[in-house]
């Protein structure tokens, strides 16, 4: 049974998704993979996504909601250590990037930006872990932002800043 995390955008008739209060309580794994799996129809194909939040604050775990809404056979793990995986599989295509391990603000912006001119030219998905190690302002991409809440996790969509 899928988990619906969305308010119905029909009921409160707008033909928009409604981003306002895009807060939800995710008490399973279960329920922030499918947080993972809605957001494709939430956000375009081939949006930047921001996953930010302390360590063990699910931000694997949405990817792996996303990387099975995408149909994608691949495992996913954290790409902590390779700093990057790229899944050319899925509809669209997946970049997943962790800047964990980049404490320099210039190593992890020249690695974002290799990876987002790739991610741009085919198309993919670009989500991306630890972008606070970021220098770069990014107003056209999307931030998640996850956190402890109690035994769950509390994630808050965040849309782009441009207009």
């Amino acid at each position: 049974m899928e988990v619906n995390l969305w308010r119905d955008a029909e009921a409160s008739g707008s033909p928009e998704p409604d981003f306002t209060g895009c807060n939800w309580t995710l008490e399973t794994l279960e329920t922030t993979h499918a947080l993972g799996r809605q957001l494709l129809s939430r956000i375009p194909s081939d949006a930047i996504l921001l996953l930010s939040g302390p360590l063990g604050a699910g931000k694997t775990s949405l990817v792996q909601g996303i990387a099975e809404g995408l149909g994608l056979p691949d495992p996913i793990t954290s790409p902590t250590f390779a700093l990057a995986q790229h899944y050319p599989h899925g509809r669209p295509r997946l970049v997943h990037l962790d800047l964990y391990r980049l404490e320099v603000a210039a190593a992890a912006d020249e690695l974002f930006l290799q990876e987002e001119e790739e991610a741009r030219a085919t198309g993919a998905l670009l989500a991306v872990e630890w972008p606070e190690r970021l220098s770069l302002k990014l107003p056209e991409a999307w931030q998640l932002k996850l956190s402890h809440n109690g035994d769950g996790r509390q994630a808050e969509l965040i849309p782009p800043s441009i207009g």
